[in-house]
Parts: C-alpha cells; sequence; structure tokens
C-alpha cells in the first residue's frame, strides 16, 4: 500500500512507520521536518506546518491511505481532509480515550457518549485536549464518511515515550527498596504497548476497516499493584511496596487516581479493535524494553515525576 503519515517521527508515529515498512508498504511523512531527521533513510519526506496551515507539499500524488498521527484541532483535519479528499482512499485517525464524557461507567464501548467538542479555541490542555480531539473527529466524518478510521488508544507505553508516565514507575521500582503508592493497590489500569497499537493501526489499513476502535491494554485486566511487580520482575529487583493514604499526598503520581476517574478512563472495553487483530504484548516485557531503552539515552528527568524528596518525606512520615 501506499501509506501517507502525517507526523511519524515521535514515539506513536515512529512505531507505525516502522511496522508499516517491515510489511512492506511504501510509506511518505509529511511533518515539519525537526526531529527525527536520521530516522527512516530513504523514506519520502515532504515538508509542511500544520499550524501554520502550509500543506502545499501535500497537494500532488495519490495514497492508499493516510495516517494521521498529528491532528490536535479540527483545523488541523479539516484542512489535511480537504488537500487529500480526492487523492486517498481512507483516511485513518489517531483520537484519544479523552473524547469520552464522564459517567459512562466501566466497560464502556465506542458508543458511549462523546463529550461537547471545541471550536472556540486552539489552545491544548487539560480541559480542552480530549474536546478539540472530539472536534477532529467530526471533521473527519465531515469529509471522509464511511472512508474515516477512527482509533482512540488509551494510556501508551514502550520505548520512545513522551509522556513518561509508565516510564516514571519502571525507573522507580529498578532502584528497589520501598517504593511509596499513594493510592489504591487494587485500582485498574489500562496501559498499551505503543508497539500494539502501530500494529492495529496498519492492520485496518490493510483490511480496509472503517469505524472506530478503542485501543487498551492489557489483554487480562491489570492493577496498580500487579503493574508495579510486574515492573520489578522486569527490572529483576526486589521492592516492598508502602501504601500511603492520598489524602496525605499533594504531589501527583503517574497514573494513580485518587478522584475514581479510573472506573471509566482504566476500564474500558476494547474487545473490538481486539476483534480484528489488537494484539497485547505482556507487560513484562513493556517493561524490560522501557528500562533498557531509559537506561540507554541517560534517564533524563521525567516531567510527571514526584521529586523524590516527596516518597522520602512521606516514607518518614509512615514509619513515624
Amino acid at each position: 500500500m501506499r501509506i501517507l503519515v502525517l507526523g511519524g517521527t515521535s514515539f506513536v508515529g515512529r512505531f507505525i512507520v516502522t511496522n508499516a515498512i517491515e510489511r512492506g508498504h511504501d510509506v511518505t511523512l509529511f511533518n515539519r521536518g525537526r526531529t527525527g531527521t536520521d530516522l527512516f533513510p530513504g523514506v519520502k519526506r515532504l515538508v509542511g506546518d500544520r499550524d501554520d496551515g502550509e500543506l502545499s507539499s501535500l497537494e500532488e500524488g495519490s495514497f492508499d491511505a493516510v495516517v494521521d498521527v498529528s491532528g490536535m484541532v479540527p483545523r488541523h483535519v479539516r484542512q489535511a481532509a480537504r488537500v487529500l479528499q480526492d487523492r486517498v482512499d481512507r483516511y485513518l485517525f489517531i483520537s484519544t480515550n479523552a473524547v469520552y464524557a464522564p459517567g459512562a461507567g466501566p466497560g464502556a464501548d465506542e458508543t458511549a457518549p462523546l463529550k461537547e467538542p471545541e471550536w472556540n479555541t486552539e489552545v491544548i490542555g487539560a480541559t480542552t485536549y480530549g474536546t478539540l480531539k472530539v472536534a477532529c473527529e467530526h471533521e473527519l466524518d465531515t469529509h471522509f464518511g464511511d472512508r474515516a478510521t477512527i482509533v482512540r488508544p488509551g494510556m501508551l507505553a514502550g520505548p520512545h515515550d513522551n509522556v513518561d508516565q509508565f516510564t516514571y514507575w519502571v525507573r522507580r521500582v529498578a532502584r528497589g527498596g520501598k517504593v511509596v503508592l499513594p493510592g489504591d493497590p487494587g485500582q485498574p489500569v489500562q496501559i498499551l504497548d505503543a508497539r500494539d497499537l502501530a500494529h492495529l493501526v496498519v492492520r485496518l489499513l490493510e483490511q480496509d476497516l472503517g469505524g472506530v476502535y478503542n485501543a487498551m491494554g492489557p489483554a487480562q485486566p491489570l492493577t496498580l499493584s500487579e503493574m508495579i511487580h510486574t515492573c520489578a520482575r522486569a527490572a529483576q529487583a526486589g521492592i516492598d511496596l508502602v501504601l500511603v493514604p492520598p489524602e496525605t499526598v499533594m504531589a501527583r503520581f503517574p497514573l494513580v487516581r485518587s478522584d475514581r476517574t479510573w472506573e471509566q478512563s482504566f476500564q474500558r472495553d476494547f474487545s473490538r479493535a481486539r476483534e480484528v487483530g489488537l494484539p497485547s504484548t505482556p507487560l513484562e516485557t513493556t517493561a524490560a524494553d522501557v528500562l533498557a531503552w531509559d537506561r540507554e539515552r541517560g534517564e533524563p528527568p521525567l516531567e510527571p515525576a514526584p521529586d523524590p524528596q516527596v516518597e522520602r518525606n512521606l516514607l518518614a512520615y509512615i514509619q513515624g
């Protein structure tokens, strides 16, 4: 297939491109050309900037499919769709689990109610990320109809992660010893290896499947405590999990939800994606690969991580 990837050099995009190339597809990249310039030698690159509306490099050629990894606001999708509408057979958009309105409860699938779309801002933040993606989905439906495919991932993990929430736990438990958990150890967690998401995306294109697909993992239900101990096994580290009342903690710990939002965000039905080929890499494998990658890059500071002193203070508090 001739596949155009909008983005393709960051976390999710680079795995989609890698998977497509490995399966023998002809890939073209469209991005600003600022990152990952050493990736994918020999792959055709088109340069443009969606923020500035500079899409002139997309005005020639045709493709069997486009994968939109970088569309963040509705204007991005609207402009790309208008340029490509008559020269692309299928448009696959990487959306997010954050499009869903609260209140659907555990086990909600792709038919759950969505948030109201946001049309009046392009400022991406905690309160607008999901609503902007809803608007993006509306734009795609308007221009491509049944030629549209929407994938809604939840929390992702893997090498080259640019969010680092799972990376925090992998790195922390690798040090061993007493590990603070300011939350419910039985809290559900859904984590998908980004390479599994890439596998799903390419298979959907190969099978020319439209519709909407939740992309979560692992295959079996997972708790926060199980996740942490799995990371410890991957690191071959001995840990002692120390439970701390969440109301005593001001700092946020990655993946820990004290407001019970996990009832929906970490318990979503993704059986439809599994039925069409979403794999489930063992979490221990993902953790080991993340640990190796994190060490190779020199373990830089992690934005979502609490200051180490926070954990030391909490341990001192618990131990009296």
